[in-house]
């Protein structure tokens, strides 16, 4: 029986796999570049929105600054390419499920269409979700600050801390398809999943902890 029939693949043809979809996505990731980077100031005016909000509802004692000389070009090349990447993620991510998933049967190739239809509007859920509740979250960690102190939050950890809870969300979104689709695949069964609950358990619980951005 020849590897084509069984869905094998030398160890040298998966790496020339992974090569050709790696430089699909970068080449995705890099034109959506061009429209990130035109469009910039909308994008930092968006994401300062959430932080704006609280400034006023805390009475202006909360303020953005930038402490280096570089940094306003620092931020706006890590803004606009984490942009790209969002905007590219549909790309990427069935190069992904297409590299995970190489030895699928034609018949169940649809299943890599209903990865892509489905993966993209979960992760733009819940990133939206984190950005709507990100008010909530600095009103929170900031209503911690002592009376007569202001907050100067460096602008780059502000986006750092925006762009992690956007990412957890973005990924705790995705789980529950990932697990689904590998058991479409007859990568991880049901019976698997019931079989190491606890090692799942234990997983998330860690998520949560590295994911919680303070001690």
């Amino acid at each position: 029986m020849s590897a084509a029939s069984t869905g094998a693949m030398p160890l040298v043809e998966h790496l020339r796999e992974l090569r050709r979809r790696i430089v699909v996505s970068a080449v995705a990731i890099a034109v959506s570049l061009i429209p990130t980077w035109i469009y910039y100031a909308e994008i930092f005016a968006l994401l300062r929105a959430p932080f704006d909000q609280v400034a006023r509802d805390l009475g202006g004692n909360v303020e953005l600054f930038m402490p280096g000389v570089a940094d306003s070009f620092t931020l706006q090349i890590q803004v606009t390419l984490v942009a790209a990447i969002v905007i590219s993620a549909p790309i990427w991510l069935l190069q992904l499920w297409g590299f995970i998933t190489p030895g699928l049967h034609r018949n169940e190739k649809k299943w890599a269409y209903l990865f892509f239809f489905s993966a993209t509007p979960l992760m733009a859920a819940g990133a939206t979700l984190a950005y709507k509740t990100l008010p909530i979250g600095l009103q929170i960690l900031f209503g911690f600050t002592p009376d007569n102190v202001s907050n100067l939050v460096p602008v780059d950890k502000y986006f750092n801390f925006i762009f992690q809870m956007m990412a957890i969300f973005a990924i705790g979104f995705l789980t529950p398809l990932f697990l689904v689709m590998l058991n479409f695949a007859n990568l991880l069964t049901a019976k698997k999943i019931r079989e190491w609950w606890r090692g799942f358990v234990m997983t998330i619980i860690l998520f949560a902890a590295i994911a919680t951005p303070t001690g």
